[in-house]
């Protein structure tokens, strides 16, 4: 039976952790196309903490509930729904308001959870998944044999691109902050890994490969842009999905054209539902094979009760985390 009530974490106001707020909503009712998910666990990622500094507002028509992406079980259908059916183990991504009891899906941006795996992992699937496939692999065009030079190698994004690359016959640099995240994204399969503190980057990469990177997954910005033209190969491809550092950058263009090199970029959340639909074809194709196999395998740092949100905030900005941290519900 699905309860009239639900609870959910907002941020009414921008600010720290300490603003989000576990409140009372109606639970959502799916429209067409979409479906209804019992949430049993819901990923954090750092567009929730922009969100909640108010710096990242959600899409026209999404909910104000943070979370872009859940775990769990399918309790209603909307008009027309084909994909899934009531009772269907799932894992989906949303354009908000997954940090609830319930939360709503289209249909097309949920997946089945992997065979042997359990909620709590699958709900650090589609965020980090789906990002490092459309960016590594669609818009970066990385293939086998290539050199991956991915910044914040330790954070969801970065561990997913690692074991990825690897996977499918790549060679990966990554960048971390701390000697524990080298060993961790060594564990993982990273064959070059540079603490950013204490090491050049753009040294160890020239080092490691000879010619440079071929593809290289930024989040970072500001001064790295330069950074990154410095060691990546001729040809290379370039693909930005954040910019921690901020998102100005002076840079000295004649790299970019004397080594052809394609800088490009991407948001997730914004896209449409078809557009999106389109990546979790492909995941279920090609990766979804791998993580019922065990050759990947989302890394969890920690998880929390949904009701302690704020603490899982106050982790991810603390930057010590290695993989994904996880609301239970």
């Amino acid at each position: 039976m699905i309860a009239a009530k639900m609870r959910a974490v907002i941020a009414p106001n921008p600010g720290g952790p300490e603003v989000l707020t576990l409140v009372e909503r109606p639970t959502p009712t799916p429209g067409a196309g979409e479906i209804l998910i019992k949430v049993a666990a819901a990923g954090v990622n750092r567009p929730d903490i922009l969100q909640r500094l108010g710096n990242y507002q959600p899409p026209p028509g999404a909910s104000d509930v943070l979370g872009l992406e859940v775990a769990g079980e399918v309790a209603a259908l909307g008009e027309g729904v084909a994909m899934h059916n009531v009772g269907d183990m799932v894992t989906a991504l949303l354009p908000g308001g997954g940090y609830a009891e319930y939360a709503i899906a289209h249909e097309s941006n949920a997946l089945p959870i992997p065979l042997g795996m359990r909620e709590v992992e699958a709900a650090a699937i589609p965020e980090t998944f789906f990002t490092v496939w459309t960016n590594v692999f669609d818009r970066g065009a990385l293939k086998r044999g290539e050199w991956l030079l991915v910044h914040g190698g330790a954070s969801g994004i970065g561990t997913t691109a690692i074991m990825l690359a690897k996977a499918f016959g790549a060679k990966v640099i990554a960048t971390v902050g701390a000697d524990d995240k080298v060993a961790a994204c060594k564990k993982l399969g990273a064959d070059v890994v540079v603490n950013y503190r204490t090491d050049d980057f753009v040294a160890a990469t020239r080092a490691a490969t000879g010619s440079g990177a071929n593809v290289i997954l930024d989040m970072v910005g500001g001064d790295y842009v330069a950074r990154n033209y410095a060691c990546a190969a001729m040809d290379a491809r370039i693909v930005q999905i954040a910019f921690l550092r901020g998102p100005a950058a002076e840079i000295d263009l004649r790299p970019l054209m004397m080594k052809r090199l394609v800088h490009t970029g991407s948001t997730l959340r914004p896209r449409s539902a078809a557009e999106k639909a389109v990546i979790a074809e492909a995941l279920r194709a090609k990766v979804w094979p791998l993580l019922e196999v065990g050759r990947c395998r989302p890394l969890l740092d920690s998880t929390f009760p949904l009701g302690q949100a704020d603490q899982a905030h106050a982790r991810m900005e603390t930057s010590a985390h290695c993989g994904k941290i996880v609301l239970t519900i």
